[in-house]
């Protein structure tokens, strides 16, 4: 394995993670916003490691399987944080629910790929809506700047929610056939 540009930007968003955490927990005025800025530049790492990839033909196989890893990695434990600062069911639900959604669709698309049909199960529109929504949720609610700021993660977290089932119901609606068949 070479390193390339897009692996260099996967793997700094891997080494953001405990710096992430830490930033969180620090007990200053400003760590709030650290943290937030913290997951906003991992972010963007994620689109412009793709980016990148696709534009100076730098994909590989382990940057292909790294990227999502370094994703999935970075929003379970801010799902966790905010889910540990708010100490709500109201915050806790929607949490769950998205980290167990990744944890099935990934799965679906492992099986899938199993089976030869992985295109059947790629990346929707909605699944892209769904994560805009989520990081801006989360990039809210780790900010938590105001009333009115928390606010609005608060809804966009809803919303986040929402397309975390709709999206989830599109790909289970994808593979039905292949995963209600009778075993041959």
């Amino acid at each position: 394995m070479r390193l390339n540009i897009p692996i260099i930007l996967t793997l700094l968003r891997i080494a953001l993670i405990p710096v992430f955490v830490i930033a969180f927990y620090l007990p200053y005025e400003w760590s709030a916003f650290v943290a937030a800025l913290i997951f906003v530049i991992a972010g963007f790492t994620d689109w412009l490691d793709g980016y990148l990839a696709r534009t100076l033909d730098q994909t590989t196989r382990f940057g292909a399987f790294l990227d999502p890893v370094a994703d999935k990695v970075m929003v379970a434990i801010a799902l966790v944080l905010i889910t540990e600062h708010y100490h709500s069911i109201w915050v806790t639900i929607p949490a769950a629910t998205m980290i167990a959604r990744e944890v099935i669709i990934s799965a679906l698309r492992e099986w899938m790929a199993e089976l030869g049909k992985r295109a059947s199960v790629a990346v929707s529109w909605v699944g892209k809506f769904k994560t805009a929504a989520q990081m801006f949720a989360l990039t809210m609610l780790l900010w938590r700047d105001s009333e009115f700021i928390i606010y609005i993660g608060y809804a966009a977290l809803y919303i986040a929610t929402a397309l975390t089932y709709w999206s989830m119901w599109q790909y289970l609606i994808a593979a039905k056939d292949d995963l209600l068949s009778a075993d041959d």
